[in-house]
């Protein structure tokens, strides 16, 4: 896995992926010195995320998609856009859940902690029913995080029942979604790559 993470890219797909981690990497810096620490590392976990399909050598569509998320979605943090436009909220979190539950379901797939959809009657539905699970699982863990933040780090952040039940409806929309096209996001990994995989008994 070490390899496909220090790979060069291979293609102008994986460029871009690259590229958006760069610019994650860039967005520490101005974060940190222009709205503090805190916002800083936020661009810290955002980029540690953003390593992941890279490491498990997933389709650049989806590396793609999901970094462009994780970055939109934490500007959209430390800019406050989610206070001053209120609507922001549903697109994002209908996005990231959606990304983010199908990164987790494959992950869980390739650990074999959970079964491959494509052994199953009914592929898609059983991948739809899975990341919906995960999605809003994530999604109710991220509303625990929102309190704790707003409670204990920072009372500028938004929490609020309205707030906390519309979050998890979109989130779990998305990653119900997002499911629908986990077999296009599973195959074909990058060339070269070395996925995740639970070892096997001889």
């Amino acid at each position: 896995m070490i390899r496909t993470l220090l790979r060069a890219p291979s293609g102008a797909a994986e460029v871009v992926a690259d590229a958006l981690r760069a610019i994650g990497v860039i967005s520490i810096i101005v974060a940190s010195v222009g709205w503090g620490a805190l916002s800083g590392f936020s661009f810290v976990s955002a980029v540690a995320v953003m390593l992941v399909p890279r490491l498990l050598g997933l389709r650049p569509a989806f590396d793609i998609a999901f970094g462009a998320a994780i970055i939109a979605s934490t500007w959209s943090s430390v800019l406050n856009i989610y206070i001053t436009t209120r609507w922001w909220d549903i697109p994002m979190h209908f996005l990231t859940n959606a990304l983010g539950a199908v990164l987790l379901y494959i992950v869980l797939v390739r650990l074999r902690v959970v079964g491959d959809h494509a052994t199953l009657p009914n592929p898609m539905l059983s991948a739809a029913v899975m990341t919906a699970a995960l999605g809003t699982t994530l999604g109710v863990l991220w509303e625990f995080f929102e309190w704790f933040g707003h409670n204990v780090i920072d009372p500028g952040i938004l929490v609020g029942y309205d707030d906390t039940l519309g979050d998890l409806l979109w989130g779990a929309l998305g990653s119900a979604v997002g499911g629908c096209f986990a077999s296009y996001f599973m195959e074909q990994p990058r060339v070269g790559a070395e996925p995740l995989s639970a070892p096997t008994e001889d």
